[in-house]
C-alpha cells in the first residue's frame, strides 16, 4: 500500500462520485420542462445535507484533476522516480485549495 496505490483507488474513487454526480446533475436539468417538478427538485436539493455533499463534490473534482495532472507529469517524464513527491505536493494543494474554497462556500451557502 504505497502512494501509488492510494493516489489509483482515490482517481478511481473519485472518478465514479463524479459520474453519480452528473447523473443526477441531468436528473434535475431534466425537470426544468416541468416548473412543480422543478419546484420540488430545487427545495429538495437546496437541504443543508446537499450543501455539504457539494463540498464532497469540490474535494473529489479538485483530487481527480490534480491527481489527473501528477499522472500527465509522470507519463512526460517517463518515469516513476517522483511519483510518490509529486503525490504529496498535490495532496498539500488540494488541501490548500479545498479549504479555501470550503470556506468561501459554506459562506456563501449559509449567509454568512
Amino acid at each position: 500500500w504505497k502512494t501509488g496505490m492510494w493516489a489509483w483507488i482515490l482517481h478511481r474513487a473519485t472518478g465514479i462520485g463524479i459520474t453519480i454526480y452528473l447523473a443526477m446533475h441531468v436528473w434535475v436539468v431534466s425537470s426544468l420542462q416541468n416548473p412543480e417538478r422543478f419546484d420540488r427538485v430545487m427545495a429538495f436539493v437546496n437541504q443543508p445535507l446537499f450543501k455539504f455533499l457539494e463540498i464532497g463534490l469540490l474535494a473529489a473534482v479538485l483530487y481527480h484533476a490534480l491527481n489527473g495532472i501528477r499522472v500527465i507529469i509522470i507519463d512526460w517524464m517517463g518515469g516513476t522516480r517522483v511519483q510518490a513527491r509529486l503525490f504529496w505536493i498535490s495532496i498539500t494543494v488540494f488541501i490548500i485549495v479545498f479549504t479555501a474554497g470550503s470556506v468561501t462556500f459554506l459562506q456563501h451557502a449559509f449567509g454568512h
